[in-house]
C-alpha cells in the first residue's frame, strides 16, 4: 500500500466523504418515515389500545440495532467496512414492503427488527468510515455532519409520510418512498463506495510512532485474524471500567430512551390532545430537523471547545423540552419544546461518537464505537417498555415526565465522572 492511497483529512477524503453523507440521508429516510405514521397505523389500522403494545415495535427495532451495532463494529474491523454496508442494506430492502402489505401487526414488528438490522449496520459503518477518512483534527465535524445528514433525513421523511398519509391514507403511499431509499442506498454503497480500513491501520500506526505502515505488514495488520484488544477487554472497558467511556455510554443510553419515547409516545400524546396528523407531523419534523440543522455546528464546535461541556448542556435541555411536553398544553409551545430537544440532542449525538474515539485505539476503535452504540440503542429498549408501562399504569404525563427527569439527572453524571477527552493536540 503506497503513501498515495491513503491521506488522512475531510479535504483529502471530501468524494468519499460526502458519498457517505448521502447513504446515511438514505438510511436516516427510512426510519424517518416511521415518526409520524407508525403509532397512528397501531391504534386506526391495528385497534391496539395498551400504550406497551404501540410501542413495541420501537422496543423490537432497538433491541435488534443496539445488537447490530456492536456486530457491526465487530465485523468491520474483521471484514472490512464496506461488506457489513452492503449487508445491512440487503436487509433494509424488504422493510417498506412489508409495512405497505402487513395483515397484522406481528408483521410491522418483523419489519422493524428488520429496519434495525439495516440501520444498525448501516449507520454504524458510515460512522466508522467517516471517521476512518479523516483522522484526529475533524472527528467532531466528521459526526456532525454524518449525523445532520442522518437526521435531517429522517426530519424531511417525517414530514413528507406526515404529509403524504394527511392527503392519501397511512398506507400505502407514504411508504413508497421507503422502496426508493433502500435501492439507492445500496446501489451506490455497491458501485462507488471504498473499503477505508486501511485509514485506520495508518491513524493507528502514527499514534504509535510507527510512522506509514507499508506492503506485508500493512497486509497481516488488516487480515482481521487479530485485534489489539479482546473483544471481552473492549467491551467491559468500554461499558463501565473507563469512567469517561462509561459516562457517553449512559448518556448515549438516556439519549435514545427519551427520542424512542418521542418516536412511539408523542404522536399519540398529540392526537389525545386533539391535533390533527398534518400537525403531528409537523411537530415530528421539527426535532429532528433541529438535531440535524444544528449537528453541522455543534460537532465542529466540539473540536474547539471539547467534549463535555456539550454533553452536559445538551442533556439538560433535551429534559427540559420533555418536561415542557407535560406541563406546556399549547400547539405553540410544544412548537418550542420539541426546538429545545432537537437543539440539545444536536448538541449531545455528534459529540458522544467523537469523545468514544478520542479514549480509544484506533485499530479497535470499530469495536469500542460498535460497544458504545450497543448501550446507546438499548436506550430504545428501555424507553418503549418503561414508557409504554408507565403510560399504561399512570398516563402518558406521567411517563413523559419520568424520562424528561431521567434526562436532567443523566447529564448530571456526565459533570460528575466524565474527564476532558479533546486531545489537547487538535
Amino acid at each position: 500500500m503506497s503513501d498515495k492511497t491513503i491521506n488522512l483529512g475531510l479535504k483529502q477524503n471530501w468524494q468519499q466523504f460526502s458519498l457517505l453523507v448521502l447513504i446515511n440521508a438514505f438510511v436516516g429516510g427510512m426510519v424517518g418515515l416511521e415518526r409520524a405514521v407508525l403509532p397512528l397505523i397501531a391504534e386506526e389500522e391495528f385497534g391496539l389500545a395498551s400504550r406497551l403494545a404501540v410501542l413495541s415495535f420501537i422496543a423490537s427495532f432497538g433491541w435488534v440495532k443496539a445488537i447490530a451495532n456492536l456486530l457491526a463494529g465487530r465485523l468491520s474491523d474483521k471484514w472490512g467496512r464496506k461488506k457489513v454496508l452492503l449487508l445491512g442494506w440487503l436487509f433494509g430492502l424488504p422493510v417498506p414492503f412489508l409495512i405497505i402489505w402487513a395483515p397484522s401487526w406481528s408483521w410491522i414488528i418483523f419489519a422493524n427488527v428488520l429496519l434495525g438490522v439495516n440501520q444498525g449496520l448501516c449507520w454504524s459503518t458510515t460512522v466508522i468510515m467517516k471517521i476512518d477518512l479523516v483522522g484526529v483534527r475533524q472527528r467532531g465535524l466528521a459526526m456532525g455532519l454524518n449525523e445532520a445528514a442522518g437526521y435531517l433525513a429522517v426530519s424531511a421523511a417525517a414530514f413528507a409520510s406526515g404529509y403524504i398519509a394527511a392527503r392519501y391514507g397511512l398506507r400505502p403511499y407514504p411508504f413508497y418512498l421507503g422502496v426508493a431509499f433502500a435501492f439507492c442506498g445500496l446501489l451506490i454503497s455497491w458501485a462507488l463506495v471504498r473499503e477505508t480500513r486501511e485509514h485506520a491501520l495508518y491513524e493507528s500506526a502514527l499514534s504509535r510512532g510507527q510512522g506509514r505502515p507499508d506492503g506485508a505488514e500493512d497486509k497481516k495488520r488488516l487480515s482481521g485474524s487479530k485485534v489489539s484488544e479482546t473483544f471481552w477487554h473492549i467491551f467491559l472497558y468500554t461499558s463501565w471500567k473507563n469512567r469517561t467511556l462509561f459516562s457517553t455510554s449512559q448518556a448515549g443510553l438516556v439519549n435514545n430512551l427519551n427520542d424512542g419515547v418521542a418516536w412511539g409516545l408523542f404522536p399519540l400524546y398529540f392526537a389525545s390532545a386533539g391535533l390533527s396528523v398534518k400537525e403531528i407531523g409537523i411537530l415530528a419534523a421539527v426535532y429532528p430537523a433541529l438535531w440535524g440543522l444544528g449537528q453541522m455546528l455543534t460537532g465542529a464546535l466540539s473540536d474547539r471547545t471539547g467534549r463535555k461541556p456539550l454533553i452536559v448542556a445538551g442533556m439538560l435541555l433535551q429534559g427540559l423540552g420533555i418536561l415542557g411536553i407535560v406541563f406546556q398544553k399549547e400547539y405553540a409551545w410544544w412548537i418550542v419544546d420539541m426546538s429545545l430537544m432537537g437543539i440539545g440532542t444536536a448538541m449531545v449525538y455528534p459529540t458522544l461518537i467523537a469523545a468514544v474515539s478520542d479514549v480509544v485505539d484506533a485499530k479497535w476503535r470499530a469495536s469500542a464505537i460498535g460497544v458504545y452504540r450497543l448501550w446507546r440503542d438499548m436506550g430504545y429498549v428501555v424507553g418503549a417498555l418503561a414508557a409504554g408501562w408507565i403510560a399504561d399504569q399512570l398516563g402518558m404525563d406521567k411517563a413523559i415526565g419520568t424520562i424528561g427527569m431521567i434526562t436532567v439527572l443523566s447529564g448530571g453524571i456526565v459533570a460528575m465522572f466524565m474527564r476532558e477527552t479533546l486531545p489537547d493536540e487538535h
